[in-house]
């Protein structure tokens, strides 16, 4: 194919793109989030029983992993660049107030989130293997007799899969190992598919239990580098918190190269980092709550809905304000030229936090988008398509690692989209289930009872 026409492809892709992640979208995905907090009674009240859950150690019920194996294999998917790039990305574009814009979405997404894992754990089957199979597919085929959405869903989640879970990944670890140490991207590429294939090709108990060692390790690292940013310069912090809530109403030009934010902006650009941030309402999450033991929905509902405040509340709040408060979002940089600049300031061990949390947090995405795609196509082709993707799967690593990616960026970005619709579709037609569900274990205290 000519030049041209490569850019005419890339060029359609991104026009897609940006339809599919257009307002609408957007304000079905937020609306869906206020209309299950309301719905749910508010059940963000309840996210330290949920992070109590989490963190017990539970073996009563059917399933393949712990409720705590689920959660970080959930979190090792979710939390990755968009933690780091995406929220300097968003204060970029949308300045300080994007921050609250982001934190509000992911305070609200904890209710979708809490919604899709109940009905995954509802609707899960067991397989001939005595394995278990769940996700938004099997609730839109058993509980809504949508068979033509579940396979639109679990197509999307293949294409996603490899395209953000898989090979933009690797292309951004190879990159930075080549920008910062000089390594060619086929060598980074080859350590990184081999690492990935040691992992995955174990199945979902392999890669719970590196995600239980991995996750809080990375998560508690960076964490420590952004508190240490924000101690470095803490008498600066009250104006900064001040300069959030107000720009997230008003706006705030920034003076060097930016080129000022209303308070347009400011939402638009907190609540869409948030969203990709956290997942919350795209499908993807509820995949792996399915293969959790746990006693009843309402259990593991809780536990993955405390995903996306570790996520957006704690995570990409504490970034957000790293940024905002070393004044470093007025230099004019943008995405990850912005994250290494903030991280500078502490000298020399700010860039190795810095890299440290962009590695870890990019292989942990490989390891846990790999079960997504993994179960979406064994629901298309069935359990015999498992092997033949893992190994498919590490092959994909080594490309992503070595060619460009913007396309297939904007590819996957769309197949996000198209995965987010059938599953919020679920989501609204369910609530009644949801609400059954919730007032039968939760609100009459029987959570521990089968």
């Amino acid at each position: 194919m000519t030049t041209d026409g490569m850019a005419w492809i890339a060029g359609a892709i991104a026009r897609i793109n940006d339809i599919v992640w257009g307002p609408p979208m957007l304000i079905l995905l937020v609306g869906t989030h206020l209309f299950l907090t309301f719905r749910l009674r508010f059940i963000q009240r309840y996210i330290l029983r949920a992070i109590r859950i989490s963190l017990s150690r539970d073996g009563e019920g059917a399933g393949d992993v712990s409720q705590f194996g689920a959660l970080t294999t959930a979190l090792a998917a979710t939390i990755g660049t968009g933690n780091i790039v995406g929220v300097a990305t968003a204060i970029a574009a949308g300045g300080p107030g994007a921050v609250m814009w982001m934190w509000l979405t992911g305070v609200f997404g904890i209710a979708t989130k809490y919604g899709e894992a109940l009905l995954a754990v509802k609707y899960r089957i067991v397989q001939p293997d005595g394995s278990m199979a769940g996700g938004p597919m099997y609730v839109l085929e058993r509980a809504l007799n949508l068979k033509w959405l579940a396979i639109l869903f679990a197509a999307m989640t293949v294409i996603a899969s490899f395209g953000i879970g898989n090979m933009v990944q690797a292309n951004s670890i190879a990159e930075m190992a080549q920008s910062a140490f000089g390594l060619p991207r086929w060598l980074t590429g080859s350590a990184i598919a081999a690492l990935t294939g040691l992992v995955i090709l174990g199945g979902i108990r392999s890669i719970a239990r590196v995600c239980k060692r991995l996750v809080p390790v990375m998560a508690v690292v960076y964490v420590a580098g952004c508190v240490a940013l924000l101690i470095w310069k803490w008498e600066t912090i009250p104006q900064t918190i001040m300069l959030i809530l107000n720009s997230a109403f008003t706006g705030q030009a920034a003076v060097g190269g930016f080129v000022g934010a209303g308070m347009k902006e400011a939402i638009r650009y907190g609540v869409a980092r948030g969203l990709f941030s956290n997942e919350s309402g795209m499908g993807s999450a509820p995949i792996v709550a399915a293969a959790a033991q746990t006693r009843n929905p309402v259990r593991q509902a809780l536990v993955s809905s405390s995903g996306t405040f570790w996520d957006t509340v704690v995570i990409c709040l504490l970034t957000g304000l790293a940024i905002v408060n070393t004044g470093m979002w007025t230099s004019g940089l943008k995405g990850a030229d912005l994250a290494k600049t903030t991280f500078a300031q502490l000298h020399h061990i700010g860039p190795i936090l810095l890299a440290f949390g962009l590695l870890t947090f990019v292989f942990s995405t490989l390891i846990g988008w790999s079960y997504y795609g993994e179960k979406a196509i064994e629901y298309l082709a069935g359990s015999r398509a498992s092997k033949p993707f893992r190994w498919l799967w590490v092959l994909a690593v080594l490309l992503g690692a070595m060619v460009p990616l913007k396309p297939i960026w904007d590819f996957a970005d769309a197949a996000n989209a198209m995965m987010a619709i059938p599953n919020l579709v679920s989501l609204l037609l369910l609530s009644k289930v949801l609400v059954s569900e919730t007032k039968k274990y939760l609100w009459e205290n029987r959570l521990d009872e089968e």
